[in-house]
């Protein structure tokens, strides 16, 4: 009647089959697994922000680094300041009073920023 002639009642092998033009369960699997992938990478460069950041506020607090705990984080903070955000060599290094201080602050908190930034880049590029 609507159609395209194929008479009245006749649905289309499309129609029938179930797929009218809705995802099918390929493409559903591949946007799940896109979304579960950038889920992943943004909590990898989450819990790497949040190494620079927790270090530099030990760092900040004078922590005891004779504890194991304190010096896991700073350890890695350590791996994942990529020697670009380093407290020893970094995008700035302060000096006098306090300058450990400053540097780790600083070179840190620039790094978690960085980190933060290009994953959420990272997340809503790989993100269906």
């Amino acid at each position: 009647m609507f159609g395209r002639g194929t008479g009245a009642g006749v649905d289309s092998g499309a129609e029938a089959s179930g797929r009218s033009g809705a995802p099918g369960r390929g493409a559903t699997t591949v946007a799940r697994v896109r979304t579960v992938l950038s889920q992943v990478i943004w909590l990898l460069f989450l819990v790497a922000a949040l190494f620079l950041a927790v270090g530099a506020l030990l760092v900040a607090l004078d922590a005891n680094q004779g504890n194991d705990l304190v010096t896991f984080v700073l350890e890695g903070a350590d791996r994942v300041d990529l020697g670009i955000f380093s407290r020893d060599n970094g995008v700035k290094q302060f000096s006098g009073a306090d300058a450990d201080t400053k540097n780790a602050l600083f070179n840190w908190g620039l790094g978690a920023a960085a980190w933060l930034f290009v994953g959420r880049i990272l997340d809503r590029v790989i993100r269906p």
